[in-house]
Formats: C-alpha cells, structure tokens, sequence
C-alpha cells in the first residue's frame, strides 16, 4: 500500500484531523499518531507543529506534495496544509512511516 493510499484509507476507515489550527490545538493535547504536513505548509504553522509534536513525541511526517494535493488524496474538495491522524483505522499508514 502506498502512502496517498494509506492516507485515504485512514481518512475513510479512521481518525484524522484536517487543518493546522486543530492539528495544533490536537498536538498540545498530546492526540494523534501522526502528524502529515504538506510541503507548502506556511512557515509559522510549520514552526508551532514542529514544536509541539517534539513536545507530544508525535512524529511528523513531511508530505511530498502541495495542499491542494493533500486535500485531493484525503478526497476533499479544498486545501489540506496538515493532518493528525489520531487513528489509522483498516490503513498501515503507521507501519509504513514505522
């Protein structure tokens, strides 16, 4: 299983946390397995993930794509800068990052 697929499964099957106001707010509260950011992701937003995933000891993983990409593989219709996946559901998203 590939990544963007992972991704989707996760999204469909299991837990996740679109945006990075709640993938932060998600963060300081120590929620989440993994935390995906898309390479466009804005500077400060970056910054403060970084951050609080060190805190939490949630690993981040750098998407190799754009937003509108991201918003695309988690099949939305809009830009996805950062997610929480805080369950995987039926997906390996975690074995693959592991």
């Amino acid at each position: 299983m590939d990544l963007d697929r992972g991704i989707r499964v996760a999204v469909d099957t299991g837990s996740v946390t679109l945006g990075s106001d709640k993938s932060i707010q998600a963060l300081k509260l120590g929620k989440g397995k993994l935390v995906i950011v898309a390479e466009n992701c804005p500077e400060d937003k970056r910054e403060d993930l970084d951050q609080y995933s060190k805190l939490s000891d949630i690993p981040v993983y750098n998407y190799k794509g754009t937003s509108v990409e991201l918003g695309s593989v988690c099949g939305k219709p809009f830009t996805v800068a950062t997610m929480i996946i805080k369950d995987p559901g039926d997906s390996n998203i975690l074995e693959i990052m592991g």
